[in-house]
């Protein structure tokens, strides 16, 4: 298995944004031969929505980069950016592979979830120029064209925000592959239980209907 290189010092390096909301956008958290050999080894997905890991098969080096994302070191960096104590945050992981026509809708994530990452893991030749499925950071709830920061979805691109007043986003329509791995961060109360209780369900229909 080839080594796994996450440059956690662009993470570090990466300055800090407040319009319209706290945010991180780290391009090459994932470059060279590891970007090119992950997104090789993502797994097929043919259907939209959110995929818990329970429900895809790893190659053993995807599941290595996948435990080695959700460690500590990377937890540490964002817990001192944003000057959060996330030592004692669960974390929840969750793929997609296909976007939908209604994915995108502007909207502000869960209250369960303290911080979110979307680490981008689309081909290095994919064009985004025509801006849909690019990520937007909008000034409010209702239109996606009144927007502060656009990320294309390009692979290897990180992009890291707490769950704020102010973090609406979303994305212009856009069918089709769009493959992203999400982590969050939770707060420790009910509301966490009750999500990782949906996700495992989700996760065990998911393969069982795989199965038959």
């Amino acid at each position: 298995m080839e080594k796994i290189i996450l440059h956690y010092e662009a993470v570090e390096q990466a300055p800090l944004q407040n319009a319209p909301c706290p945010h991180l956008i780290v391009p090459s958290f994932l470059q060279g031969d590891t970007l090119e050999q992950m997104v090789g080894l993502f797994p097929e997905i043919h259907s939209g929505g959110s995929f818990a890991p329970e429900s895809l098969d790893f190659h053993p080096s995807f599941e290595a980069f996948l435990k080695e994302f959700q460690g500590d070191r990377l937890k540490n960096i964002v817990s001192r950016k944003f000057g959060l104590n996330l030592q004692k945050a669960p974390s929840m992981l969750t793929l997609r592979g296909q976007t939908r026509d209604k994915d995108g809708q502007i909207h502000r994530d869960s209250r369960s979830k303290r911080v979110t990452l979307l680490l981008y893991m689309n081909s290095k030749e994919k064009d985004w120029s025509s801006h849909q499925g690019c990520l937007r950071f909008t000034n409010g709830p209702d239109h996606i064209e009144d927007y502060a920061v656009e990320v294309p979805p390009k692979g290897g691109t990180l992009v890291i925000f707490p769950n704020h007043p102010k973090s609406w986003h979303g994305h212009l329509p856009y069918n089709g592959p769009r493959c992203t791995i999400q982590l969050n961060y939770m707060g420790a109360n009910w509301r966490t239980s009750l999500e990782k209780k949906r996700h495992e369900l989700s996760a065990f229909w998911k393969r069982f209907t795989k199965k038959t």
